[in-house]
């Protein structure tokens, strides 16, 4: 029923975490072009408009009551002019996918599960139906944390209409990628069977993304697969190390199943110049420090979770872009498999990922609000053992590997006969590595021609 799935996670930018409910035209376009001169070689290639881009009263910081939604005549949301000024005349997010999709992007949107209060309350006609909006709502299945929607009765078939009537407009629009939300939290299943079908039914191939993720049990897993091209498995990450670190349990589970059938999804990348209109905090750089910011990303690249950046691309710092642009890092994330975690005791946490004709990587996570020396059994990284060097991906710094002969403290825990890697890693830092048995043969040759 769903649209068929990449064998890489998407990659992109959401409007979330810098503009909040409030990201402009000109706004989008900005991070768009910026995306397509910068990024887009590098795999990033999704542009998203998050969530209320129909209200002319967003405002930063939370949602408005009854707020006056733009809509058409049969209850559809349709984009606010005053902030999407192209979208006049009924045009909708047509002249703006057509934008975007001219830089060599994909166009996606944001939407909510269920049929707007402002539909109900005027009893709007559902397209294709004899029924109104009072036949299929269902208020008693209204979402917790947002005013705007109110539930769909789906024993009633003009339920279904209604979602198909959405989704034709946005295939006509040109969308190409919708996060829907309020679906997973508490878990709505009819809502999203109802909704990937109207998707199957519109004609476009358009991926599904499912949210927010919280309480996510791994009991839906084929559901998922069945319906939707990513789900999150966490509440709304933010530039917090303790967010941070909560996503390594859920990864640990949640990993191993990221596939071509779907993709475990850890949320948006909380980088770079964010707060500028959001719903949480105020105008700033992320809080992350570096060192937690290539922990962030070496747990989201390895776990193979979609990258979605929330920072606003033109305005954040170019040291903070250079990670997006890191080529040998990202190829973890297209071209890896079997992502999962190896080792965690106390502030250590080692995870390893299968790559081509024998290359295989292994991620080293520090979580101690400490620097540390970690000294490692390469068979603890599930690497070769008689490898004598290996890669950093971050830095492109070749470590060399240690042969150890006898049991001491300077290489505890490896065992003699095998080689240790030692790190110097940064208080909740990370190093992801990289073995290339083509690599290491050709280093070894080098060795013996240069000692004849």
């Amino acid at each position: 029923m769903r649209t068929p799935i990449s064998s890489r996670p998407p990659m992109g930018w959401n409007s979330w975490d810098c503009y909040g409910t409030t990201v402009t035209e000109d706004e989008v376009l900005a991070n768009a072009r910026f995306m397509a001169e910068h990024l887009r070689q590098y795999g990033w290639d999704t542009v998203v408009i998050d969530i209320d881009w129909s209200d002319p009263t967003a405002r930063s910081h939370g949602y408005n009551e009854s707020a006056p939604l733009c809509m058409d005549d049969h209850g559809r949301l349709v984009p606010d002019p005053e902030r999407f000024p192209s979208s006049v005349g009924g045009r909708g997010f047509a002249p703006l996918a057509s934008e975007i999709h001219a830089l060599g992007l994909r166009f996606g949107i944001h939407v909510m599960r269920g049929i707007p209060r402002r539909a109900l309350a005027a009893d709007t006609p559902i397209l294709g139906t004899e029924a109104r909006a009072s036949d299929v709502a269902d208020p008693s299945n209204a979402c917790e944390w947002n005013p705007d929607m109110v539930g769909l009765h789906h024993a009633h078939p003009a339920a279904q209409a209604y979602y198909d009537s959405t989704l034709a407009m946005y295939a006509q629009w040109g969308v190409d990628f919708i996060k829907a939300d309020d679906m997973l939290w508490p878990y709505q299943a009819a809502d999203i069977e109802a909704y990937a079908r109207a998707i199957g039914r519109s004609g476009r191939p358009i991926e599904l993304s499912l949210s927010p993720g919280r309480d996510l049990s791994l009991a839906h897993l084929e559901h998922l697969r069945e319906h939707a091209t990513m789900w999150r498995v966490c509440d709304d990450l933010w530039d917090r190390w303790e967010d941070v670190e909560a996503n390594f349990a859920r990864f640990a589970r949640w990993a191993p199943h990221a596939s071509a059938h779907g993709w475990p999804d850890g949320d948006m990348l909380p980088l770079g110049r964010i707060g500028i209109r959001a719903e949480r905090g105020e105008p700033r750089d992320d809080r992350l420090t570096p060192a937690e910011r290539i922990s962030l990303l070496t747990l989201w690249i390895v776990a193979r979770s979609p990258l979605m950046i929330g920072g606003d691309l033109p305005s954040s710092d170019p040291t903070t872009i250079a990670l997006f642009q890191n080529a040998d890092v990202l190829t973890v994330l297209r071209d890896s498999s079997g992502g999962r975690e190896l080792f965690r005791e106390d502030d250590t946490v080692i995870w390893g990922a299968d790559g081509a004709g024998g290359i295989g990587y292994a991620a080293v996570f520090n979580l101690a609000d400490a620097p540390r020396e970690i000294v490692l059994d390469m068979s603890s990284l599930a690497l070769p053992v008689g490898a004598t060097g290996v890669t950093e991906l971050w830095t492109g710094r070749v470590i060399k590997t240690e042969p150890v002969a006898v049991q001491s403290n300077a290489a505890r825990g490896v065992a003699p006969g095998s080689r240790a890697v030692r790190l110097d890693l940064a208080a909740h830092g990370a190093a992801l590595i990289r073995f290339d048995p083509a690599e290491d043969v050709s280093a070894a040759a080098h060795r013996i021609v240069e000692n004849v």
